[in-house]
């Protein structure tokens, strides 16, 4: 097995790595990034002191720290990301959905396409990304409008949401039958109007910021692209560009 952090060869027998690490090499945190094949390794590593730090579909990691001090290792990820999606034609008419399944099943409300954001995407693509594969209309992001973050949602995480505005490129709605059991273009005095909307703080908050949007009395953060020197890496800075 190999550890990433640091790169040593790591044999489990009679903690004589542990003792090597921690008095000849001088060595804190050792992490094992362990192979899935490889899965009948992980008890005598835990019985050496290494504990669960993160899973991945084909590996394991197991972390440990060896002096008596206060343990620095950085915590897994803490966040999911997610999107809903604004899309909004020249005649104010908003693009919504009714979801087959999840809370909203059977309820009759129509509401923004919403997703998760996949690893290594940009919020920006993701929201172009959902509303293309929930109702098949090409769209173009335009901003963030607003962010929410709660606490102990999906697996007792915390959870990032961002309300992104688009601009349609194309109407026709080819919706995805597996997950959505309704799409239209609705007037967005219709969508907000729905007790569903009305009930709740926090969508009657974004449609009120949607609708101040659409009278042109609120601005959001548009996706600037930037360069890290230490990187090199483009990226997208999110900012009030006014």
């Amino acid at each position: 097995m190999v550890s990433p952090y640091p790169k040593v060869t790591i044999k489990l027998a009679k903690g004589s790595f542990i003792l090597r690490w921690t008095y000849l090499q001088g060595k804190k945190g050792v992490w094992i990034k362990l192979p899935i094949e490889l899965v009948t390794l992980v008890e005598p590593a835990v019985k050496e002191g290494f504990y669960y730090h993160h899973a991945e579909p084909k590996y394991l990691m197991l972390v440990s720290w060896l002096p008596g001090t206060a343990n620095t290792i950085p915590a897994n990820a803490t966040h999911r990301v997610g999107i809903g999606a604004f899309v909004v034609n020249e005649r104010n008419e908003v693009l919504v959905v009714q979801e087959k399944s999840g809370r909203f099943r059977g309820t009759g409300v129509w509401k923004f396409p919403t997703g998760v954001v996949d690893e290594g995407e940009d919020i920006s693509d993701a929201a172009v990304r959902e509303v293309k594969e929930e109702t098949g209309v090409n769209a173009k992001f335009v901003e963030i409008l607003a962010f929410r973050q709660s606490h102990k949602s999906f697996f007792d995480k915390s959870d990032l949401f961002f309300v992104c505005m688009l601009q349609p490129l194309s109407f026709d709605i080819q919706m995805q039958e597996r997950e959505i059991e309704a799409a239209q273009w609705m007037p967005f005095e219709q969508y907000a109007a729905q007790p569903f909307v009305q009930g709740h703080d926090l969508l009657r908050y974004i449609s009120d910021i949607c609708s101040a949007k659409m009278e042109g009395k609120y601005t959001g953060f548009s996706s600037v692209p930037t360069v890290t020197s230490f990187s090199a890496k483009e990226t997208y800075l999110y900012m009030n560009s006014k």
